[in-house]
């Protein structure tokens, strides 16, 4: 007990010599340790964030269920985690057991990849549209769901 004792006192002794030190070279050791207030974001800020945030998130929703629709498949589906990957998987024509390759790490990126691709080709776009989904998908998604693409199962 005598040791924790000791060591605390010894860090009390420290901490105040470290405030004594500050506090005499005219440093405020309570001073704010971040940005002035007037520089910090406030709350219309955030709140302004976040509104754009949801637009972005139920935008993609939108663009995920026309995609779905279109491929004949239930919309709502795309809600439904983990079934909105097997329903993709239908989509594409790929075994539903894919499903569990998606979820190991590395082999879950060939997959997309993959998926990807089958997805463009089910809705007779080529190569180049496939990696405009793979790499810009905020704008080819839209353009797949809301475009002219029709869905070919047989493609």
């Amino acid at each position: 007990m005598d040791t924790l004792s000791t060591v605390v006192d010894s860090v009390v002794d420290t901490t105040t010599q470290a405030f004594d030190t500050l506090s005499s070279s005219g440093v405020d050791p309570w001073g704010p340790a971040t940005a002035p207030a007037a520089s910090m974001p406030g709350a219309g800020t955030l709140i302004g964030l976040g509104i754009v945030y949801i637009a972005v998130v139920v935008f993609a929703i939108v663009c995920c269920w026309k995609i779905f629709a279109k491929a004949g498949k239930p919309g709502w589906a795309c809600l439904i985690p983990i079934y909105n990957a097997i329903v993709m998987l239908e989509i594409v024509k790929r075994p539903v057991w894919w499903i569990i390759l998606c979820m190991i790490p590395l082999v879950n990126f060939v997959v997309m990849f993959i998926l990807i691709f089958d997805l463009a080709r089910k809705f007779g776009k080529g190569t180049g549209f496939a990696l405009g989904l793979a790499f810009l998908g905020f704008i080819f998604y839209p353009i797949l769901a809301f475009g002219s693409a029709e869905y070919d199962e047989n493609a």
